[in-house]
């Protein structure tokens, strides 16, 4: 497979290739790009079956030469030095990403995966949901790209009923009756979701709170959704939740 590095750090471009080398027998031939316009002129020649690419260039970001791509038909793999808002777009997206310094383990798996996949039919929507998230478009209709074993899901975040951990998996509860099971654990999606508004209700819970229908106080508490739903409250968050329900009656 063909993989192109789009980086304007010769030096991490140099220590990538050394790494992909020495890790990746998948990859068979290595390209490199020093920013956005060479990046574009290397895809548009020659196009790579992987592309890894840095965030932050010279001549512009990584999102530049995305917004440039009409069909992107390679595997994407974004690289980043840390950069908090990027990574929360990318993992609300399900897009790919290493952090610097690239781990040689987790390049592995991040070329393992995308070998395997060979061709991105859904990266272009993927993109699409990326940028928005970027832009911090309050979209009524906002989507999360969720992937289980077998499929690519694009859901309105306002469908989602509640998670569940399931384990170092997420079950998500959709509206209407559907369940998806995804291979990362509950503390990540909170990262995502709780500045939209769901609430963590219980270590195994996370709720969209604009489909809470009532709050049962017998027993230890609990918390009535549509669908006929019932999800514990811990005593550590009841006050909390309490406060939010009497705040919307």
């Amino acid at each position: 497979m063909k993989l192109l590095i789009t980086d304007n750090e010769y030096h991490i471009r140099s220590a990538t290739r050394e790494l992909l080398l020495a890790f990746c027998p998948e990859i068979t031939r290595i390209d490199e790009a020093t920013g956005v316009e060479d990046g574009l002129k290397k895809i548009k020649n020659d196009p790579p079956d992987i592309l890894l690419l840095d965030v932050e260039m010279d001549d512009g970001t990584g999102f530049d030469l995305l917004k440039q791509i009409q069909n992107p038909e390679f595997q994407l793999i974004f690289v980043t030095a840390h950069n908090q808002y990027a990574v929360q777009a990318f993992k609300f997206s399900a897009i790919d990403y290493l952090l610097k310094p690239i781990d040689p383990d987790e390049l592995r798996t991040a070329i393992s995966k995308a070998a395997s996949r060979k061709r991105n039919n859904d990266l272009k929507a993927q993109i699409r949901i990326m940028m928005e998230q970027l832009s911090n478009k309050m979209d009524p209709d906002k989507k999360i790209v969720l992937k289980d074993h077998s499929a690519t899901y694009f859901i309105k975040v306002t469908d989602i009923l509640f998670c569940e951990a399931d384990g170092t998996y997420t079950k998500f509860y959709l509206s209407p009756e559907k369940v998806i099971v995804v291979s990362k654990n509950l503390k990540e999606y909170e990262n995502i979701l709780e500045p939209l508004g769901f609430l963590r209700t219980h270590h195994s819970f996370l709720v969209n709170p604009h489909k809470i229908i009532a709050y049962d106080k017998r027993d230890s508490g609990s918390l009535l959704l549509e669908g006929h739903h019932s999800i514990p409250v811990s005593q550590r968050k009841k006050d909390h939740i309490l406060q939010l329900l009497e705040s919307r009656s």
